[in-house]
């Protein structure tokens, strides 16, 4: 019987034991340190399709048909979506190309075509603040490589283009999200490394009609033109009156 009371001790001392050694690393384990959320990925930006861009907002039908038939299009399409530095677009109205007489485009080889619709691009995205600081450097070149630059100024707040043989300006912006802009511009751009550099001089604007200026008064108040009747009329009442005097006088002597 004493040896089952010792064992039975035993064992409850062992139980508790164990008890608060579990209680005891329970109390000692350090707090399990707080999972901060993983930061959801900035939303990327929204695909831009120029090809319905440019349908919905035109009329801008004729320079979209010289895109697509130069495939210059497509190389548009993948600068502006897959590209960090973007793309920035000047397109000219269907009004612009009609009203285009010389230098005409139906004499321009398909390679030539191609590099003046890629003369209409910037390889980056620029607002239209942007272009202030273009306008304080050089010509910027643009997707058509070199010698197809472009000049810049900004005339408070009214962005202006220089290709030598064209001089225009941004009227509308037509989309403008980084990293893709599209302005429309007054006029067709014209390179001087398709048209050459004998560009014709700027017409000078017409000058303003003369109007002839009124005669000028006599010191008297009246207008020259009538002072020579006048004196005229004065000369043949002194004629007159003259003749009574003689008359009068011959009559008296007579008389006498």
């Amino acid at each position: 019987m004493d040896k089952m009371r010792l064992s039975m001790v035993f064992m409850i001392g062992a139980l508790l034991f164990l008890c608060s050694a579990s209680n005891a690393q329970k109390v000692a384990s350090p707090p399990s340190p707080s999972v901060s959320p993983t930061p959801a990925p900035a939303p990327a930006p929204a695909y831009v399709n120029l090809t319905d861009l440019l349908t919905v907002a035109g009329p801008f039908h004729t320079f979209l048909n010289h895109l697509e038939s130069t495939k210059v299009l497509d190389t548009f399409q993948n600068q502006a979506n897959n590209t960090e530095q973007g793309i920035t677009i000047f397109v000219p109205k269907d009004d612009a190309f009609n009203s285009l007489k010389s230098p005409s485009l139906s004499n321009l080889t398909k390679d030539q075509l191609k590099q003046l619709c890629l003369f209409h691009a910037l390889p980056q995205y620029y607002s239209l603040s942007d272009f202030k600081n273009l306008s304080q450097g050089g010509p910027v070149n643009t997707d058509a490589g070199g010698g197809y630059s472009l000049n810049f100024t900004d005339d408070s707040g009214t962005v202006l283009l220089n290709s030598g043989w064209t001089r225009t300006k941004v009227s509308s912006s037509v989309y403008s999200t980084d990293p893709v802009a599209v302005y429309q511009v007054d006029k067709v751009l014209l390179p001087e490394a398709i048209f050459g550099t004998n560009i014709p001089p700027v017409p000078a604007p017409a000058p303003a009609p003369v109007t002839p200026a009124a005669d000028a008064p006599s010191v008297d108040g009246s207008s020259p033109k009538s002072s020579p009747a006048k004196s005229s009329g004065v000369v043949i009442n002194w004629g007159i009156w003259s003749k009574l005097v003689l008359a009068v006088c011959g009559g008296l002597i007579l008389f006498l």
